[in-house]
């Protein structure tokens, strides 16, 4: 039996499907790191052993509850999370004790964005210009040497979470006005890349990269926050094995092996410009946000939630081909407030046959902040051009009406 450890600090539902793969894997010994009592634990995992911290975060927290759990089920030989936040502390603690997983150094590497840039940039991966900038002088200089537009987030961020388009020196002025960077809370500023958009999700094992997937972004999340009468898609093609994709087939197993990835999946975000070259924006690791673990294993006909389990527990992975194009629209209410009302949904019945899982939004609820929006619709079908004729019907029809 393998001693496998794994931190969630809250039970939401995605965090909760990787949680339910990883304990039913055969041949392991459970146990599980949160911020939650037991009595949220979903039913079917009801009776898994569960030690309640007060923040998940704090590597100290996390050593003394791996101490903890290490008398109740033995010394464990991973110790795993699928959050982006937990993966500096989970290697912080993984190298105290000398359990295996992704070294600490890596860790940093690839959640500091700014220092990410740097090792990709000095290992020759094409990625943006950037700085990290920690006053207005700065940040002026990097803006005077780059242009407008250019884009504004934090080193430590996802999801695009406090990210931004910056369109201006007045802009610029604005912002640093409102919220200047200073040491210890410096800001990252990046060349603005024009481009489409794309993920490149993959497995490594042992700092191979032995599968990939590749995701087009329709259009970029920063765009989608910009514009919110804008509906987000994400469109898996079926083949991904053209000549548009040698690039990012080229250059995503460098900058992993640059970063230090050894084992696990990783997300990746890149552009290609209109000139045709590519550059990588992010790398996170762990696995995708954004419903796209389901999207993969829809187009692969895959659960690449237990195979994401097995191959951080076991280092161990089997590729699945490319069977099918998969697309997902996000639906988003304009405004603020709540969902009054979800509209459109008869005359998007056309396409239900290729509908494969959906979350509508519901009466009452509290609308998404998020490019994500409130709800979602996945298409899959063999062909690519009818994935994307399906998301174009979608959300041409259905609207979400909000109401404050």
């Amino acid at each position: 039996m393998r001693n496998v450890v794994f931190v969630a600090p809250y039970f939401v539902e995605t965090t909760m499907r990787f949680v339910a793969a990883a304990a039913r894997l055969e041949g392991v010994r459970f146990g599980l790191i949160s911020h939650e009592p037991d009595e949220k634990l979903p039913p079917e995992l009801q009776g898994t052993l569960n030690l309640r911290v007060e923040n998940a975060l704090d590597p100290q927290q996390l050593a003394d509850a791996v101490r903890t759990l290490s008398r109740s089920m033995g010394p464990p030989e991973r110790l795993i999370g699928t959050l982006e936040e937990l993966q500096v502390p989970l290697a912080e603690v993984r190298e105290h004790f000398g359990i295996p997983g992704l070294p600490l150094e890596a860790a940093r590497n690839f959640r500091d964005k700014s220092r990410m840039k740097d090792v990709l940039r000095a290992a020759g991966v094409p990625c943006a210009q950037h700085r990290l900038c920690g006053d207005a002088a700065q940040c002026r200089s990097f803006a005077a040497e780059i242009g407008y537009p250019l884009v504004v987030k934090p080193p430590a961020g996802a999801g695009a979470r406090n990210t931004f388009r910056v369109e201006s020196a007045a802009q610029l002025e604005e912002w640093l006005a409102a919220s200047p960077p200073r040491p210890g809370q410096e800001a990252l500023l990046e060349e603005f890349i024009i481009g489409q958009e794309h993920s490149f999700d993959s497995v490594t094992i042992h700092g191979r990269t032995l599968w990939s997937s590749v995701s087009r972004y329709d259009p970029t999340p920063l765009e989608v926050l910009r514009h919110p009468w804008i509906q987000w898609c994400v469109v898996l093609p079926r083949d991904v094995s053209g000549p548009e994709f040698a690039a990012i087939h080229r250059e995503g197993p460098r900058a992993l092996e640059a970063l230090g990835m050894t084992t696990g999946l990783t997300h990746m975000e890149w552009f290609r410009r209109r000139d045709g070259s590519i550059a990588v924006s992010e790398v996170a690791a762990r696995p995708p946000g954004a419903q796209f673990s389901t999207l993969i294993s829809y187009a692969h006909d895959l659960d690449l939630y237990k195979a994401w389990a097995r191959v951080v527990v076991f280092d161990a992975f089997e590729p699945a081909e490319r069977r099918y194009a998969v697309g997902a629209a996000y639906l988003r209410g304009q405004g603020n407030g709540r969902v009054k009302a979800v509209h459109g949904l008869e005359q998007a019945g056309d396409v239900a046959p290729l509908v494969v899982e959906s979350r509508l939004p519901r009466t009452g609820q509290v609308h998404g902040s998020s490019y994500e929006g409130d709800g979602y619709v996945i298409v899959r079908h063999p062909e690519t051009r009818v994935v994307e004729q399906a998301l174009s019907h979608i959300i041409s029809v259905i609207r979400v009406e909000l109401v404050e």
